[in-house]
């Protein structure tokens, strides 16, 4: 059941964020009262799980039907998008002002300007999960991170939203998110270009690509795990946590024989690795001869690279 005091929420796009937090909003107890798509049966379709909620092919209908918007619709059309509703005084004595936010991780806040122009307050939500579209993200969202850009009254009450899907609430600065954005990539789509390195040099061997992450998931789950009981450091294995140079050095040599850009990304890696090395116990003469090992690898690999490049 809906209470009465907690704020009318409206979605303009059905996609699979939209999906998720309109779900989970309404199983919180939340009054999600709109969707809104370009896609009429998407909206109508999200629509339809949500008690009271209304579909509209209109995004200004679902403006009118909140307190809060919520812009779930591509990065390239979120100002676009902003610029064509229009947000009236409110009618009612004491009411809210009107709120907007959108859910991207990259594109700045000011894109909604054209709202605040207007009277309404505006905001980023964006939360640290690889949406699916399945109904198990509204479960498996739980625990994740959601990024709060916003002041006053809003970010008050996005920091509920957070809590009502049971995630923990972060909060970013002003001119933050690309930054933010780009390095999350690390922990998601680059985690997957690292696996996707791994499944071609084992191919090699022979393994196809269902061996190699059948063999290789287990172990990045337990990695995952130790980091985030022990911390980064301390979860770092491997030659070069142990300072074994001559096992890091052959591994360099090896990456490097392979042509293309293999040796170049080993030894960025390595370097990183070295980096924490740093932080733990490994011997530093023994960090130290590693990092030269390495930075000598990188010498050759990217002067090789450039001349390619330049080759070309």
């Amino acid at each position: 059941m809906s209470q009465p005091s907690l704020p009318r929420l409206g979605f303009v796009g059905a996609g699979r964020i939209a999906r998720c937090l309109a779900l989970g909003f309404a199983r919180a107890g939340y009054p999600v009262t709109a969707i809104a798509s370009r896609t009429p049966e998407s909206a109508r379709q999200l629509a339809s799980q949500i008690e009271s909620c209304a579909a509209y092919d209109d995004p200004q209908r679902a403006v009118e039907s909140a307190d809060i918007l919520f812009l779930t619709v591509p990065d390239d059309s979120i100002g676009s998008t902003a610029n064509t509703l229009a947000f009236p005084a409110r009618a009612a004595p004491g009411k809210e002002a009107w709120a907007v936010v959108h859910c991207s991780g990259a594109s700045p806040v000011e894109l909604l300007a054209p709202a605040r122009d207007q009277g309404a307050s505006i905001g980023g939500f964006h939360p640290l999960y690889l949406f699916s579209g399945d109904l198990t993200d509204v479960d498996r969202i739980a625990g994740c991170s959601v990024t709060i850009e916003a002041d006053g009254a809003l970010k008050d009450a996005l920091m509920a939203l957070a809590a009502a899907l049971r995630c923990h609430p972060l909060s970013i600065p002003a001119g933050g998110r690309l930054l933010y954005h780009a390095a999350a990539h690390y922990a998601a789509s680059f985690a997957l270009c690292n696996l996707a390195e791994n499944v071609d040099l084992w191919r090699r061997l022979g393994f196809d690509e269902r061996d190699t992450l059948r063999a290789l998931l287990p172990m990045m789950a337990g990695t995952l795990e130790t980091a985030r009981d022990r911390g980064l450091a301390n979860a770092l294995a491997g030659p070069v946590s142990r300072g074994d140079l001559g096992v890091v050095e052959k591994q360099l040599s090896l990456m490097e024989e392979l042509g293309g850009d293999h040796g170049a990304l080993f030894g960025l890696m390595s370097r990183r690795a070295v980096a924490l090395a740093r932080q733990r116990a490994t011997p530093p003469a023994a960090v130290d001869a590693i990092g030269a090992a390495v930075e000598r690898s990188l010498t050759r690999t990217l002067k090789g690279a450039a001349k390619g490049a330049s080759a070309e």
